[in-house]
């Protein structure tokens, strides 16, 4: 791979600074990551090739003989710029991972909204039915009351169960969220 090939895969002209290269790469990393195409496995294997040669590119530009440098930039420049751009690359990274977990835990957070209200509808159905059948403890209609009001005792079960996964969904948002301001602190610091 020379400049001009990774430059290509970038979709840059030859006059790209540093910076135009970041954006590039952040902008097709978006496009191109495989996880966008985990519904379709020949897409996924597509993407996950491009995505490669993206890196790739990316890499050959930033880090190897395609990197521009001025001659006056010491070794020892370019280690600490090297060393802050892998620590800036690591929070980003990290900062996507607590969205990619938040979106995750939305997802379980509405499910088990979902379950509470099931449940308290279940509760509140079984309890009508299991009071207005329960007038004749006799013969099917005692039957049905009994059947009702096991319905509803579940119902309430459901209820406490899901309120208890709601808060505890809470709670690990809260932290993620805490997280992430940590990073986007640190990041903020480094730039």
């Amino acid at each position: 791979m020379n400049r001009t090939e990774a430059l290509r895969i970038l979709g840059l002209d030859g006059d790209a600074t540093p910076e135009d290269i970041k954006a590039a790469y952040k902008e097709t990393a978006q496009i191109l990551h495989p996880d966008r195409f985990a519904g379709n496995k020949k897409l996924q294997d597509r993407a996950t090739e491009q995505f490669k040669n993206l890196q790739e590119a990316y890499e050959y530009l930033t880090k190897g003989r395609g990197a521009r440098r001025s001659g006056s930039e010491s070794s020892a420049n370019r280690a600490a710029s090297a060393r802050a751009r892998t620590a800036s690359s690591d929070l980003e990274a990290r900062i996507a991972g607590i969205a990619a977990a938040r979106v995750q835990l939305v997802k379980q957070r509405d499910v088990a909204y979902d379950e509470r209200r099931n449940g308290g509808a279940l509760a509140g159905i079984g309890a009508l039915v299991a009071l207005f059948a329960g007038r004749r403890p006799f013969g099917i209609l005692g039957i049905v009351a009994a059947i009702a009001g096991a319905a509803a005792v579940w119902g309430i079960v459901q209820v406490v169960s899901s309120q208890r996964t709601i808060s505890t969904i809470d709670e690990h948002l809260a932290d993620l969220e805490r997280e992430r301001k940590k990073l986007l602190k640190q990041l903020e610091e480094e730039e």
